[in-house]
């Protein structure tokens, strides 16, 4: 298939006006005087406001922070998103970050950063660090648009050409479920994550006996284990006789079993070489991973539910998984995502960042800029960003033949359309794909 320039169709770089200077895109150089005035501006940029944007032009509800600085036209854009406590983060940002930042300088951003994880006192949970993330990743967007680069050069410039995707195909039968697979390796796609049906295959189990009880709630969904595991290798046979052996398969158990019922799943799918096996474990049962390391040589990808670096540091230490799967605006932003990722180089655990429709445009551009750039990327998870998305976030990256793509523009290269954003406000909040239960009712994790 051909292969697309990442160049192909890149905007031409705005201007950079400061106090009625302009600096252009091109190879001329400003007179020194010029040049001299316009450094020194930025020397002294100022944080003037920082506000929390919620749209869901998806339906998905997302939460970007925008950080206005005293420079006209100069603000920076980041990805707060934390779909299930919306509202507490917008909180967070328009109540208390904006009060701390204000007259802060822009340039400085791990001590912005520094400062601003220990100003709450208790710190790593997910509603304030999305908010951190969102106003870390904006920061990083003012930098790159100062230094008139991308942020992946600040970063260190580019590893790779561009950043190799995996996509979700999934069926309620293993038969869809090569259907699906067939579909996205059509569109050149080489790793394709396969599910049957959604996580834990709940449509498996249709009239539990809590239900005719009157326990729980009429909406909760059930999952039989043993239904899923068994369908599970089902469908892993088939598909990787009927699409071969080049395409690359993942699946993700999303903690829904229990730990030594994952084990043995994960044996039985040895034979059909997955890519990776994703969060074999719940983060309450990370001490398995030694167990389950002894057991198989399937690659193991963890991470998505992680805060913080208690929690990811003892265990890539010790190479108890191949892929850290950390959602960046869960610890707090590109900051504290780089520090993970020159972690795993020592250690030969590769990046696979959590990239699925509750991570806005935004989101996607930071992880790509950090794909770009670190040595021991592994995989990313392919964003689906449809013309509703693009029409309130100019410039989202893009994915062809498998490969995502971001801009050339400096810093993250997306913006915000705020009078298009406001026309898609938050729905109210659907708790079901978190409710699981077991046949006698009892909540299964995540």
């Amino acid at each position: 298939m051909k292969r697309r320039n990442i160049l192909k169709g890149a905007a031409l770089l705005p201007l950079l006006s400061i106090n009625g200077l302009a600096r252009e895109n091109n190879n001329s150089q400003p007179k020194s005087l010029q040049e001299q005035t316009f450094n020194e501006d930025f020397k002294k940029v100022k944080i003037r406001k920082v506000k929390a944007i919620v749209t869901a032009p998806n339906g998905i509800e997302l939460i970007l922070v925008k950080v206005e600085t005293d420079q006209p036209g100069l603000y920076g854009v980041g990805c707060a998103t934390f779909r299930q406590r919306a509202w507490a983060v917008k909180s967070a940002i328009d109540d208390y970050l904006d009060d701390f930042c204000r007259g802060k300088d822009v340039n400085n951003i791990e001590d912005i950063w520094q400062t601003a994880y220990v100003s709450s006192y208790w710190r790593n949970g997910p509603v304030l660090n999305n908010a951190l993330s969102g106003l870390d990743q904006a920061l990083w967007d003012i930098k790159g648009k100062i230094a008139n680069m991308p942020v992946y050069q600040l970063l260190g410039g580019k590893c790779r050409f561009a950043v190799d995707t995996y996509t979700h195909a999934s069926g309620k039968t293993p038969e869809e479920a090569l259907d699906s697979v067939q579909k996205y390796m059509d569109e050149g796609f080489r790793h394709i994550r396969i599910q049957l049906g959604g996580y834990g295959a709940t449509h498996l189990t249709e009239k539990p006996d809590y239900k005719q009880h009157g326990f729980g709630m009429p909406d909760d969904n059930t999952m039989n284990e043993f239904a899923y595991m068994d369908g599970v290798v089902k469908m892993f046979d088939l598909v990787r006789k009927k699409a071969g052996e080049e395409i690359e398969l993942l699946h993700d158990i999303h903690e829904r079993l229990q730990p030594m019922d994952a084990i043995n799943l994960i044996k039985k799918l040895e034979q059909y070489r997955p890519f990776f096996i994703e969060d074999p474990f719940s983060p309450e049962n990370i001490g398995w991973f030694e167990l389950l390391r002894q057991q198989t040589s399937v690659p193991l990808a963890m991470g998505e539910l992680y805060n913080n670096p208690h929690e990811w540091l003892v265990p890539m230490s010790k190479r108890l998984f191949d892929y850290i799967r950390i959602h960046i605006s869960q610890i707090g932003g590109i900051t504290p995502a780089m520090k993970v990722a020159r972690l795993g180089e020592w250690f030969n655990v590769r990046t696979a960042w959590h990239g699925p429709g509750d991570v806005s445009p935004v989101g996607h551009a930071a992880n790509a800029h950090i794909d770009l750039a670190v040595w021991n990327f592994g995989i990313q998870e392919a964003p689906r960003i449809n013309d509703r998305l693009r029409e309130v976030f100019p410039g989202s990256p893009t994915v062809e033949d498998g490969f995502m793509f971001v801009n050339e523009n400096p810093g993250l290269g997306v913006d915000i359309n705020e009078e298009a954003a406001a026309r898609y406000p938050l729905p109210e909040y659907n708790y079901n794909w978190t409710q699981v239960r077991k046949n006698d009712g009892t909540a299964i994790r995540p």
